[in-house]
């Protein structure tokens, strides 16, 4: 899943000027971000609650984020890192009931719900007109997931009239399928979990969706379905936690946090607990 610029290497070019840029904030001066509702801190940046820095996110799309069916608990790759970041920061983590996929980034730009939101979401000029994002901690690619035994497996082949494809809404996995599919029926669904059950029982022919999330999915629960030959998009997308435009010290707070994970492996002990291996 290499890009022209991997996050490891943007991470550590950030290291590089972390203290410079650590001077240039105390030049700025203090104050609290506008327009963020809650409370101001004195690293000069906004919080929903006091002390603690509050999440959403859609809890269906494993290995990143979602509910421990035994336990309840909200826990994935994503999970651990917002935690490891709250650790830095000297935040308590507060996570919020899931939500839909397509309201976090309308609900972190109007403020006042939660501070951050991480789930695998792609950095993308047009959610960057909305919101900001952290630097990015993971790059990712798309890809085509279909059931075994499958005649269409390529997007020539499912790009076709009658062709049902299942996307979780407002993902990239989306806006791929609409801008390359465009002879076949793209079905906007509310997780990635309705989409591959709906390959397995034959309602869609294929999903279109983040490559690491389509790979631990068939490993773990979807034995019957594949990611053909050929079915790996290379996009070149990079993950990075999402913050309020109207918050940007705490955007850099946060980079700051991903630097000092990266640096004293941190993330690469949670790469090696959800993926097996760092990425």
């Amino acid at each position: 899943m290499s890009i022209s610029i991997s996050r490891r290497s943007f991470l550590a070019s950030c290291g590089l000027g972390l203290a410079a840029g650590l001077a240039g904030c105390s030049a700025q001066g203090g104050g609290s971000a506008g327009g963020t509702a809650g409370s101001a801190t004195e690293a000069g940046y906004t919080l929903v609650e006091p002390g603690k820095l509050t999440m959403i996110s859609n809890f269906y799309f494993p290995p990143f984020v979602s509910m421990n069916a035994d336990t309840g608990d909200y826990e994935g790759f994503d999970v651990d890192l917002y935690k490891a970041v709250c650790e830095k920061l000297g935040l308590e983590p507060n996570i919020l009931p899931t939500v839909q996929f397509d309201t976090i980034v309308p609900t972190i730009k109007q403020g006042g719900k939660a501070d951050v939101s991480l789930g695998a979401v792609t950095i993308t000029d047009k959610r960057l007109q909305e919101i900001d994002f952290s630097d990015p901690y993971l790059d990712s690619n798309q890809a085509i997931v279909v059931k075994q035994g499958s005649a269409a497996t390529t997007a020539d082949a499912l790009n076709a009239s009658g062709t049902q494809i299942a996307v979780q809404s407002g993902t990239t996995g989306e806006a791929w399928s609409r801008e390359n599919l465009p002879n076949a029926t793209i079905v906007p669904l509310d997780d990635i979990i309705q989409c591959l059950t709906g390959i397995q029982t034959g309602l869609y022919a294929a999903s279109v969706c983040d490559l690491p999330v389509a790979s631990y999915e068939i490993s773990s629960a979807y034995a019957d379905l594949v990611i053909p030959d050929g079915g790996q998009i290379p996009t070149g997308e990079q993950y990075g936690i999402v913050v309020s435009k109207d918050n940007p010290k705490l955007t850099q707070a946060i980079n700051d946090a991903l630097v000092e994970l990266q640096s004293d492996g941190t993330q690469d002990q949670i790469e090696q607990k959800w993926f097996g291996s760092t990425i």
